[in-house]
């Protein structure tokens, strides 16, 4: 009898619990079924503020904008065996990167300045070190770049062109190279821009004028700002110089830069810069940098 009586009371108790959960899935899609048409009102708005906002963009004026990327990462060992010399040692990494632009967007005419500063610091201790050593730079970019245009068509422009870059933690201006040019610019949509000017003037500053020279040559630039889906954006900047001086080492050089970013929260997300270099002035290697991080977008 007893053996019956808990049966009776499980089948009662798992009873309970099924007409309750029945209970809880109908209000459920009563609460969904009344939520579906404000949230189909909220979409519908979402989409007219959307496309309010592509048609203030193509209203002459000035357009701002600004994001950043901040990582940091620290590591530390304690008698661990593996690490061999470095079996006590502490490393920390700092790094950052700040982009900016101010566009000025006319029937006639279009003026567009961008600057981007890439710095980064790393420090290594180890436990044979009696000092504490410094940070030692790892990432040092800046680059200053600005375009103005007369419109001779929609898409094509007469456009002169002046570009700084140099680096600012240890060896500013050493070297720096200050290009200024005129030519044409191509402007097939609001986000993307073709920059050929054969006629541009490398100016070189650097403390060893037998290394680094001067020279008159091709300057070619392209530029490309997108959301690849939503909350996804990328920007990616190809500048290159190509010198009409023969010369060993060549005096080319040329700059590829990306930036991509994941928001996640009101502008705060995931941040990646990634730069290719050559240029056999500095060295005959393909140069390169990257910083990974916390983003935000202004």
């Amino acid at each position: 009898m007893k053996h019956i009586f808990t049966l009776i009371l499980c089948f009662s108790i798992l009873l309970v619990n099924a007409q309750t959960i029945d209970e809880l899935k109908a209000k459920k899609a009563g609460l969904e079924a009344k939520a579906a048409p404000i949230v189909a009102d909220a979409a519908a708005i979402k989409a007219e503020i959307d496309g309010i906002n592509k048609q203030i963009a193509t209203f002459p004026g000035w357009y701002k904008g600004a994001f950043g990327t901040l990582g940091a990462n620290f590591t530390g060992r304690n008698e661990w065996f593996s690490a061999g010399d470095l079996k006590d040692s502490r490393a920390t990494t700092i790094l950052g990167s700040f982009n900016a632009f101010a566009n000025r967007l006319d029937d006639k005419y279009f003026w567009r300045n961008s600057g981007s500063l890439n710095l980064g610091w790393q420090k290594l201790k180890t436990g044979t070190e009696t000092v504490d050593p410094d940070f030692e730079p790892v990432a040092d970019v800046l680059n200053v770049t600005s375009l103005f245009g007369y419109k001779l068509s929609s898409k094509l422009a007469a456009s002169a062109l002046g570009e700084y870059r140099t680096s600012v933690i240890r060896q500013f201006n050493d070297p720096g190279y200050l290009d200024l040019g005129v030519g044409l610019t191509y402007t097939p949509m609001k986000n993307m821009i073709f920059v050929f000017h054969p006629i541009n003037y490398n100016f070189v500053f650097a403390k060893d004028d037998s290394k680094f020279t001067p020279s008159l040559g091709c300057k070619i630039v392209c530029d490309y700002t997108t959301e690849i889906v939503k909350g996804v954006n990328w920007r990616t900047n190809l500048t290159g110089f190509l010198s009409y001086k023969n010369s060993d080492p060549s005096l080319h050089n040329g700059t590829w830069t990306n930036w991509i970013g994941f928001n996640l929260w009101k502008g705060i997300g995931v941040g990646a810069e990634f730069g290719l270099r050559y240029s056999e002035q500095e060295i005959a290697k393909t140069q390169n940098y990257y910083t990974v991080g916390l983003s935000y977008k202004l």
